[in-house]
């Protein structure tokens, strides 16, 4: 299952991402919750002292940050490139 935090839906209702791309970013989110295979898409796990795993999933100038728990996928951030990182 795929779940999104409260911060990515209120940059949805800036247009930040464009629904377009959201919609491509959540049938990628839906593939990878089905198959479970990273290797799908444009994924890289990013550097970090976490103790989980943070991964990044690009689409055009936008970025995905998102972790995997158990079954579930939490996306926490969909941003511009520039800006995702700060």
């Amino acid at each position: 299952m795929v779940r999104y935090e409260k911060e990515v839906f209120k940059k949805l209702k800036k247009s930040i991402p464009p629904k377009e791309i959201f919609f491509h970013l959540d049938n990628a989110f839906r593939a990878i919750d089905l198959t479970k295979d990273l290797t799908l898409f444009d994924i890289k796990l990013l550097k970090g002292d976490d103790n989980r795993k943070t991964y990044r999933l690009r689409k055009g100038k936008y970025r995905a940050l998102f972790f995997i728990e158990g079954d579930e996928i939490f996306v926490f951030r969909i941003d511009k490139r520039e800006d995702i990182y700060k």
